[in-house]
C-alpha cells in the first residue's frame, strides 16, 4: 500500500466509498464525479502507479472485475452499453496514480461524447507508425 495513495485506502478500509464489488484482488467502488449514472472504477488491491507498472496478474483480476461489473450494471440499471476507460499518466487524463479502469454505463441519448471523433487516417502515416512500432 502506498501511504499517500486514496485508492490504497479505499481497498484497505481506510477510507470510506460507495463499494459495489470486491474480492481478494480487486475493489470496484462508485466514481464521485460520474459521467453517467452507474460510472464506477475498479482497481487492484495491489498498488501499482498506472498501465505502464501494473503487474500482469493484477491486471488480468482488474480487468477481469471490470467485464463481471459490467455485466451488472447491463442486469441492473439496464444500461445500452458500456465504456471502459483507463488513462495512464497526465496527458491521458491521470488524476488518481493507482492503476484503475472505469466503467461507465452507457445509454442512448446520454450527453458523454468522447472529446473528438476517429477521423480517416493518412495511409503513408500509418504505414510509417506501423513500421516503427515492429521495429
Amino acid at each position: 500500500m502506498a501511504e499517500d495513495c486514496l485508492f490504497c485506502k479505499i481497498a484497505s478500509g481506510e477510507v470510506d466509498a460507495e463499494i459495489v464489488q470486491e474480492d481478494e484482488h480487486t475493489v470496484a467502488f462508485m466514481d464521485i464525479n460520474p459521467w453517467t449514472r452507474g460510472h464506477a472504477l475498479v482497481i487492484p488491491r495491489r498498488h501499482s502507479r498506472n498501465l505502464y507498472e501494473i503487474e500482469d496478474e493484477d491486471l488480468h483480476h482488474a480487468a477481469a472485475a471490470a467485464k463481471r461489473l459490467a455485466l451488472r450494471l447491463r442486469d441492473v440499471l439496464d444500461c445500452d452499453g458500456i465504456n471502459l476507460l483507463n488513462s495512464c499518466e497526465r496527458a491521458a487524463w491521470q488524476t488518481v496514480f493507482h492503476f484503475h479502469i472505469h466503467v461507465i454505463p452507457r445509454y442512448e441519448g446520454d450527453p458523454l461524447q468522447l472529446p473528438t471523433r476517429p477521423q480517416e487516417a493518412d495511409k503513408e502515416q500509418l504505414a510509417q507508425v506501423a513500421a516503427e512500432l515492429r521495429g
